[in-house]
């Protein structure tokens, strides 16, 4: 029997590209998002169709413990959990409102600990698993006037490690992904000659795909299990 994958945040950009690569590879899929739930609804559609693939699909606040807790209990047992639901902020700290910070925090860190949570019993059972987090290059390295995203993005990198060693003794893998600047609409408030600039700083000479993520989310789950607790850059050689 195929196992189920869990995307998070799924229904565009990087999570639709990850769906489409594991739907490819035969898995089947449990599709999550909060907004743009006909979207997805029409992309587990095409999936299904064109892959041959289960593909369940729910509204689900990834930010919200309790809608996370439903989500476990009326999907099937996953195999594999991509942490990649995740909202930014650009502004100075000093404006951010406290709702602003907790949705910040509560979107990119505290979702990838219910996930985990209600997953890894789950998985304990099976004495196998995949935990993939999609973090950023500004988890490392931080960024003026995305403080909170940056946080939340360390956070994200500390938990992937820590969890790792919780996890290796039961054969299940924990790791992450340190995207750089990926062509996705969480970019849309850069102008073009934002992009123009930070393009000349990338040694690639461009901005990464959503499907380079998500080759990089296969590679990761066709590694030995001795590959464990690792933050993997996915940058062009930019940082």
């Amino acid at each position: 029997m195929n196992s189920y994958a869990l995307v998070t945040g799924a229904s565009r950009g990087i999570g639709k590209s990850i769906a489409e690569a594991l739907a490819k590879e035969g898995y089947h899929l449990i599709l999550t998002c909060l907004n743009s739930y006909d979207t997805l609804i029409d992309l587990a559609s095409h999936l299904k169709k064109t892959y041959r693939i289960n593909c369940i699909t729910m509204q689900c606040d990834a930010k919200d413990a309790e809608s996370v807790h439903k989500l476990f209990e009326n999907s099937p047992a996953p195999d594999i959990i991509i942490n990649n639901a995740g909202i930014s902020y650009v502004g100075l700290l000093q404006d951010m409102t406290i709702e602003e910070w907790n949705n910040i925090i509560n979107t990119n860190l505290s979702s990838a600990f219910y996930t985990s949570k209600y997953a890894i019993p789950l998985m304990l059972q099976k004495h196998s698993g995949h935990i993939i987090n999609i973090s950023s290059v500004w988890g490392d390295t931080g960024a003026s006037a995305e403080v909170a995203y940056s946080a939340s993005k360390g956070g994200l990198n500390a938990l992937t490690k820590a969890l790792a060693k919780e996890l290796a003794p039961s054969g299940i893998q924990v790791n992450a992904i340190a995207c750089g600047l990926i062509d996705t609409q969480m970019n849309a408030h850069l102008s073009a000659e934002d992009i123009c600039a930070l393009t000349e700083e990338i040694p690639a000479g461009r901005p990464g795909s959503c499907e380079e993520v998500a080759q990089t989310v296969i590679s990761l789950l066709n590694m030995p299990t001795y590959f464990t607790g690792q933050i993997i850059t996915l940058d062009g050689g930019w940082i």
